[in-house]
């Protein structure tokens, strides 16, 4: 039994200038997630690859409620990835009349969004995709953030105490 694959929109975005390790970054954040979702991430998350790729999951989306007529509540990304592209050489003047190379990274952004109505209808795929989308935006708010419990609370400790071993004394 042979299963027929779902189709997948795409919108690619090309020679973006900026490096590809930046738009990881928020690329990494948004896979998997369901559209009115992602669009609110990259509003609030402050780099600046955020606008581009917006621009592009926004460019997919009406892809797809083009050419599939698609309704956009009922998509998720499923096929977000980044990669390098041209360099974009410029030679800079320098002192005594040298010139030095300026490198300025570009990179290509593909975006793809999935219907999950298509895969809801058939009683087979529906545990599956419940399980591995709808509910990916709970299990991501039950983790805990790695960077808690990790500073001192200065209230609690009081720096300029004797009780410290005069730590802060200088005589």
């Amino acid at each position: 039994m042979r299963k027929e694959k779902k189709p997948e929109i795409y919108a690619l975005g090309q020679h973006i200038p900026m490096s590809a390790h930046k738009a990881r970054r928020v690329i990494d954040q948004i896979r998997g997630r369901s559209y009115g979702t992602t669009l609110m991430i990259l509003e609030l998350m402050p780099y600046r690859a955020c606008y581009s790729i917006f621009k592009l999951v926004y460019s997919a989306a009406a892809n797809a409620s083009y050419n599939m007529g698609s309704n956009e509540t009922n998509l998720i990304i499923s096929k977000a990835e980044v990669n390098e592209g041209t360099s974009v050489k410029k030679l800079k003047p320098r002192a005594r009349g040298r010139s030095f190379p300026i490198k300025r990274p570009t990179c290509h952004i593909t975006i793809g969004v999935t219907d999950i109505s298509l895969y809801l209808d058939e009683d087979e795929d529906k545990e599956e995709y419940e399980g591995k989308y709808l509910n990916m935006d709970y299990l991501t708010s039950l983790k805990k953030p790695r960077w808690t419990n990790t500073y001192t609370d200065m209230i609690k400790e009081n720096v300029y105490s004797n009780s410290s071993g005069g730590l802060w004394d200088k005589k």
